[in-house]
């Protein structure tokens, strides 16, 4: 038998909601990736074919049938690159895409100097095709170099090369700009989606952990009295009416801080989850030791500090089979710490959901959790220091 170990209830609440945070982070992270591993198809990059009309001016100039057919295999090959970049999913196909219409241009270009458009079509493409501002400059100044060598040893004219030089640096900058611009904005808006489902995520969590606290505690106290009751209504008839009324009174006060966990709670304070405590541990016939007065502490700290004090009786109460429970309040180093120790059987093994969101509220705050079990259970919650 596990002492405040995890009912299987418990177990199956904590892995849906830690499971289906995971899941909504993973999902967000593979959309991030797909994102960035694939180019999407976008059928308005056709219109950017009307630019392709450079590639017509010589055939039309020639008037030569064979310079025709050539144009048109070009032309074609051309359109296939071209298409194969806008819609192929896969990054290595638009690479290689990219790559045949470079050598393309550079081969056709001693027959046709427009072929020097293949030539910027690469580089106003490969921003959006590659995200790597290094490796985009340097396809820039390769492309370039390769229509300046080639222009150099067929002694073209410098205007043919010297424009295609230009506006692979012109377009290719100026879309390089804006692909940059775009994934900064795509990155952002999926950081802020991330954002939001890991509040969602904290946000569930928290109500998770304030709602076991607030119900686990009240219905422990409820399930007393109702057999304390049962137990006096042939005996102190009187007596049992009180304890029902608690139980009515309770449940009411179980409602409305239900509601105040679902909307951010807030504890009345240590003073009253003392008061509390004592009713609680009188009726399961434990005897509660607390000499300290509580300290003064920021409402956030106070708060935490209640809801384990709570969920710390809770657990002499249903584990523990103590018939003594201290509560102490310190200061360890400069520190303020609660130390909540009872005289029952001990023997912690592993946390349940109650002192695991003991732990996660205490550290949340910077401050130190610390469980002992050897002889009976003790709990050091130290926060730290203004």
């Amino acid at each position: 038998m596990k002492v405040y170990g995890k009912s299987e209830n418990e177990e199956r609440v904590g892995s849906l909601t830690m499971d289906d945070g995971s899941r909504r982070i993973q999902n967000l992270a593979r959309r991030m990736m797909v994102s960035r591993a694939c180019r999407r198809a976008d059928y308005w990059d056709f219109l950017w074919l009307v630019y392709s009309v450079f590639f017509f001016i010589e055939p039309i100039a020639r008037h030569n049938t064979r310079y025709w057919i050539e144009f048109a295999v070009f032309y074609v090959l051309f359109l296939a690159c071209y298409s194969g970049v806008v819609l192929a999913r896969q990054r290595w196909v638009n690479y290689a895409c990219l790559a045949a219409i470079a050598v393309l241009g550079l081969i056709y270009y001693p027959q046709n100097n427009g072929a020097t458009g293949c030539i910027v079509y690469v580089a106003a493409f490969l921003p959006f095709v590659c995200e790597s501002l290094a490796v985009c400059l340097g396809g820039f100044i390769v492309l370039c170099l390769a229509l300046l060598i080639e222009g150099l040893l067929l002694h073209t004219s410098p205007w043919a090369w010297g424009f295609g030089s230009f506006f692979t640096f012109v377009v290719g900058g100026t879309n390089l700009f804006m692909a940059q611009r775009i994934r900064a904005n795509s990155k952002l808006q999926l950081a802020h989606e991330e954002i939001e489902q890991l509040a969602k995520v904290a946000e569930r969590e928290r109500i998770a952990r304030d709602l076991h606290d607030v119900l686990g505690h009240t219905l422990s106290v409820v399930v007393l009295k109702s057999e304390l009751a049962g137990r006096l209504v042939a005996g102190d008839p009187a007596r049992a009416r009180a304890e029902i009324a608690d139980v009515e009174q309770i449940a009411r006060k179980a409602l409305s801080e239900v509601r105040d966990a679902i909307s951010g709670y807030r504890s009345e304070g240590l003073a009253a989850e003392i008061k509390r405590a004592y009713s609680t541990l009188d009726a399961a016939g434990v005897t509660l030791v607390c000499e300290e007065q509580p300290p003064a502490l920021p409402p956030a700290e106070e708060t935490v500090m209640s809801l384990i004090l709570r969920e710390a009786v809770t657990n002499v109460v249903r584990h523990a089979q103590a018939s003594q429970c201290v509560v102490r309040f310190i200061t360890q180093d400069g520190k303020p710490a609660l130390v909540v120790e009872d005289n029952g059987r001990g023997g912690v093994r592993e946390e349940g959901n109650g002192l695991r969101g003991m732990r996660e509220r205490v550290e949340a705050l910077g401050g130190r959790f610390a469980i002992d079990g050897t002889k009976g259970t003790r709990l050091t919650i130290e926060l730290p220091a203004d």
